[in-house]
């Protein structure tokens, strides 16, 4: 059972709450234990939140998780944890998530509230309007970043939040396209939304927020705020890791069946590590 209920939590996309560092990074406030610390719990409090989110997901789509090759395999669907259970756990984590959210601040529990109730819409039923849902996967991803600036005290930048929403849009809707593939004519018993989608209309709006995001993060680094805020013009050599890093999760959307799992590709594939840590590594050194 506790193996379960740890797989129903999974821990595997916490990783996706690491969206609350980059306030850190680009704020420079690293320095500051203070904030460090805040961070921290910033982490914890959506990771406990992202899973209790997971858990009623699950509880929801029981019935179309079976239906599909990989999610009949979940703890829910494959019947090794009972409904109740996941509603108990479900219950803790979201308790557990507010009380570390207090903590930090009045600001972080509007968010974390937020993210909850735009979730709880999404399961009940907006996850089956077209666009719409992979808008809201983009939302909880802004509300992770607001959460790591605005819930610590440290003014967001613009740049910042349009270069998060246009490549969480492009890993949504490439999520999409990948569960459209591996479903084939079985995607629309999986996720209804899929039957209002086509391969030629995901691919369009791919290129768009993909491209969109390579631009937008170019401009950002030889914008002249950014770079009398950083005191240095050398981001832009930072460029190389996100165009390799795209487009390697390109390939591995369309050649080697990835892109349904941004989290899973991002552990599994040794190209997108070192294209992360060698991005994070630059910045770190360009910005320290």
């Amino acid at each position: 059972m506790i193996a379960a209920a740890l797989q129903l939590m999974r821990p595997k996309q916490w990783v996706k709450n690491g969206f609350v560092f980059f306030g850190l990074l680009f704020g420079h406030a690293w320095h500051s234990a203070e904030n460090v610390h805040a961070a921290l719990l910033v982490f914890a409090a959506f990771c406990l939140m992202s899973s209790a989110v997971y858990a009623l997901n699950d509880l929801r789509d029981i019935s179309e998780d079976r239906l599909h090759p990989v999610k009949r395999l979940r703890p829910l669907a494959a019947g090794s944890l009972s409904p109740s259970v996941a509603i108990l756990l479900m219950a803790a984590c979201l308790v557990a998530s507010l009380l570390l959210a207090s903590l930090v601040g009045k600001t972080l529990v509007y968010l974390l509230c937020a993210y909850g109730l735009m979730n709880f819409g999404y399961s009940y039923g907006l996850k089956r309007i077209v666009v719409l849902d992979v808008f809201l996967i983009s939302a909880g991803f802004m509300l992770r970043l607001l959460a790591g600036t605005t819930g610590l005290g440290i003014p967001p930048s613009n740049w910042l939040l349009m270069c998060g929403l246009l490549l969480t849009l492009f890993l949504g809707f490439a999520k999409r396209r990948a569960e459209m593939m591996l479903m084939e004519e079985e995607g629309g018993a999986h996720r209804r939304v899929l039957e209002q989608y086509s391969e030629a209309l995901l691919d369009q709006f791919i290129t768009i927020t993909g491209a969109g995001s390579v631009v937008a993060y170019a401009l950002y680094t030889v914008d002249q705020e950014t770079v009398r805020i950083h005191g240095t013009a050398n981001l832009i050599y930072t460029l190389p890791f996100v165009l390799y890093g795209l487009f390697r999760y390109l390939y591995l959307l369309h050649r080697q069946g990835g892109g349904g799992d941004p989290s899973n590709d991002l552990f599994r594939d040794p190209h997108l590590i070192v294209a992360m840590l060698g991005w994070l590594a630059v910045t770190v050194f360009i910005l320290r």
